[in-house]
């Protein structure tokens, strides 16, 4: 979910309280068993699938599906490595760990791992994995109908006049799907499980501390980990940063779209009213977002037709739903500007977009729905969301709405993990000032959690993923990762990298 400063007197307010809360938070945030005391080494072997470097190998470990029973059934962990490319060089292991939740990881030492400066992958394994229920490693899945995989279904849009029944409903289906067709390995879907695998893997690999560099989802998990397991911590390195509060996790992240969105759009703003824009939508600012906020009630009244599509229609919702997905990226404004001129004239989209697969979707709501409780009161939803659409109007009420955990079968089987500043100091948070998945405000209040174990670049730019970005990414947060990789050496204070 991811990834400003705050809009309101009352964000402000709420910002301070959530840093104060994390401030004065206890030492002992260890929830239950820890990781497996008996994983076994790996066998490496050949990976299956294409594109990937030749190089990267696979296996396959096992973990127990529930820590609580560690002499129990026992599931899979698909894992995958790069060796260090120069092993009189070699530092270490650096886990890549996966963002979502609900993304794979197996492929990443392929993918995101040559990103990675040459020095760096000269010095570490790069290693990773697909988590617990999805790609390779043991299988989870709810058996949704094809209409709620859509994102417009998972992601709980309200009816154009604000009205949240249909939310309900859909809701309602899903969970009692889930909880039919998810068996007990959904059940067990968590960040603090999926901190108890990576640390599995560390054993396997025999390693005695872990690097990482997460991103998105993967930094709230590699904060949960460096609390549980800080003893095995070496280089962290966390980039577009989930708020940590323990009170809300997901929750607050679902809210922080309306703020995210806020702060990102101006950038789509002026590039679509630049008098060099390939797409011009206005002449200001201000009039690119009075056209897409006109044109998602017009669409709201009488969508367009969008074979392929699910549902097969362009609504205000899709396209509300379009611009979320494009302002992870300043690649996507142009087919979100193309997106909005043609929708503007009626004209269909060349393109639908995807649903998720059966295990991402199950993935994603077994984690953010076991991760903490959420609120059962359905006019207290219906007020927020009416609110919502006043002071946001561009995300219309969804962040403030009911989703399918308000009506989960299973309570979280572990409190969420409170981050404090008790642990080594040897974490680098990264982050954008304008990100519409993980706002700046939120990763703020990591960094308050985290107190003076944790330095922080931030980056005056626009986009989800700070360090290492192809076509978009900033030589100076780049420089500032490579060194700690490399070197150890953090900034002695906070910076900003323009």
């Amino acid at each position: 979910m991811r990834p400003t400063t705050g809009r309101t007197a009352a964000l402000a307010l709420a910002t301070a309280a959530t840093a104060s809360l994390l401030g004065s938070a206890s030492a002992d945030a260890t929830p239950g068993p820890r990781a497996d005391p008996t994983a076994a080494a790996p066998d490496w072997g050949a990976c299956e699938g294409t594109g990937l470097d030749p190089r990267q190998e696979c296996a396959t470990l096992k973990v127990p599906l529930d820590y609580r029973d560690p002499g129990g059934k026992r599931i899979s962990l698909a894992v995958s490595r790069i060796p260090g490319e120069r092993p009189q060089a070699r530092r270490g292991t650096l886990v890549l760990i996966p963002g979502g939740p609900g993304s794979t990881g197996l492929e990443r030492p392929s993918t995101l791992g040559k990103r990675l400066p040459k020095s760096v992958r000269d010095a570490y394994d790069i290693v990773s994995f697909d988590p617990r229920g999805m790609g390779q490693s043991t299988h989870a899945g709810c058996g949704l109908n094809p209409a709620d995989l859509s994102l417009l279904a998972s992601r709980p849009w309200p009816d154009p006049d604000g009205d949240i029944t249909r939310n309900v409903t859909t809701g309602r289906r899903i969970a009692d799907t889930c909880a039919r067709n998810g068996g007990e390995l959904l059940r067990t879907i968590s960040t603090v499980n999926e901190a108890r695998d990576i640390d599995s893997i560390r054993r396997a690999l025999g390693e005695r501390k872990l690097s990482a560099w997460g991103v998105s989802y993967g930094t709230y998990v590699g904060s949960v980990y460096a609390q549980m397991f800080p003893e095995h911590t070496d280089r962290w390195v966390l980039d577009s940063n989930d708020d940590p509060n323990p009170e809300r996790v997901e929750r607050g992240w679902l809210a922080n779209y309306a703020v995210g969105v806020e702060d990102t759009f101006p950038d789509f703003a002026r590039w679509a009213s630049a008098l060099g824009s390939p797409v011009r939508l206005a002449e200001t600012p201000d009039g690119v977002r009075r056209r897409v906020l006109d044109l998602a009630a017009r669409l709201d009244a009488k969508p367009l037709p969008w074979p392929g599509a699910n549902p097969p229609e362009l609504n205000g919702n899709a396209l509300r739903q379009s611009m979320l997905d494009a302002l992870y990226s300043r690649d996507d404004f142009e087919s979100l500007a193309r997106l909005i001129a043609d929708a503007d004239a009626g004209k269909v989209p060349a393109e639908a977009p995807a649903d998720p697969p059966q295990d991402a979707a199950a993935v994603s709501l077994a984690t953010i729905c076991n991760d903490v409780e959420w609120p059962t009161s359905l006019p207290d939803y219906a007020r927020d969301v009416a609110a919502s659409r006043k002071s946001h109007p561009l995300t219309a009420g969804m962040p403030m709405n009911v989703t399918p955990c308000t009506f989960w079968h299973d309570a979280p089987r572990d409190k969420p993990v409170r981050i404090t500043d008790q642990g080594p100091s040897n974490v680098l948070l990264v982050q954008n000032k304008r990100d519409v998945a993980t706002p700046y405000s939120g990763a703020l209040n990591l960094r308050r959690a985290f107190g003076d174990r944790a330095r922080m670049v931030s980056v005056d730019a626009m986009g989800h993923g700070a360090a290492y970005v192809v076509n978009n990414g900033s030589a100076c947060a780049d420089r500032r990762v490579t060194d700690f990789l490399l070197k150890g050496e953090r900034p002695e204070h906070d910076v900003l990298c323009r």
